[in-house]
């Protein structure tokens, strides 16, 4: 569980630095030049690598058994998440209505997988993620101005961000497999 928790730990600091301590993020910034993402993109990428091996070491302690037919809903509300985080970077009309979607995707994705992984490890996880998006997008929120609404978007984004979503959505349900979870009910 030390593993998972520097994890996390390294995550909110990456993620936090810029809104939380703006004076240490910039002199970083005038120290070190472009640098200084380079750095921080390779304390995600470590923050990344140690929360997957925490979280699969793990003990399993068991606090709530989820019903079976939470998998449905995680299952529904996973594509969402995916659509979510594809729509900031997609053409389809969707995006205008959403700000910070791949913030939203994250909440989405943790709320999800809290409803069906009643562990410790899956508590401190998935909730870590869900509290973390949610104060991000209130930081950026209190920071910045809202931008412009997204003018474009059409019916062919609107598919093409639809069939990404698929495709991915699959590619996840098959790499849970892989790893010996089966996402799906029964």
């Amino acid at each position: 569980m030390t593993i998972l928790v520097l994890g996390l730990v390294l995550w909110l600091a990456a993620h936090l630095l810029k809104r939380l301590a703006p004076e240490a993020r910039g002199a970083m910034e005038r120290r070190m030049g472009p640098a200084s993402k380079g750095v921080i993109a390779a304390v995600l990428l470590v923050a990344l690598v140690l929360i997957v091996l925490g979280y699969r070491s793990a003990e399993f302690w068991p606090v709530w058994s989820p019903p079976l037919w939470t998998r449905h809903i995680n299952n529904l509300a996973m594509l969402f998440a995916v659509a979510l985080f594809g729509l900031g970077h997609s053409k389809s009309r969707l995006r205008r209505r959403f700000r910070h979607p791949m913030l939203w995707s994250v909440v989405v994705w943790a709320a999800a997988h809290l409803l069906v992984n009643g562990d410790v490890a899956s508590i401190l996880l998935f909730g870590t993620m869900l509290l973390w998006a949610l104060a991000e997008r209130s930081l950026i929120n209190r920071a910045e101005a809202a931008p412009a609404p997204y003018a474009g978007g059409s019916l062919a984004g609107d598919i093409r961000l639809a069939i990404i979503t698929l495709v991915i959505y699959g590619v996840i349900a098959y790499a849970h497999v892989l790893l010996g979870v089966w996402p799906f009910p029964g």
